[in-house]
């Protein structure tokens, strides 16, 4: 199984790719649907357990899909994206 924190660090040190290019949906409660976006160009640090942007540290296990380059590159699985919405 991919995990998305690998992916992100794929994407931020392989050379030819960049995280600026990707686009990162996560679980954010108060938001509509429950979802929010966010560019990889607003991720300043890749932590162990969570990404940190300018305004919020987010976990990775919020994440439920990254887009790079107008394709999707990771999602997670619909019943296990439908458990976390369900459990707030």
């Amino acid at each position: 199984m991919v995990y998305p924190r690998e992916v992100l660090n794929r994407l931020k040190w392989t050379k030819g790719e960049s995280l600026d290019d990707a686009t990162i949906w996560y679980v954010h409660r108060g938001a509509t649907g429950d979802m929010m976006a966010i560019g990889g160009d607003e991720v300043l640090s890749l932590g162990r357990g969570f990404f940190d942007t300018a305004d919020a540290t987010i976990p990775y296990h919020r994440i439920v899909r990254i887009d790079y380059r107008g394709e999707t590159i990771f999602e997670k699985n619909e019943a296990v994206r439908k458990a976390v919405i369900e459990r707030r």
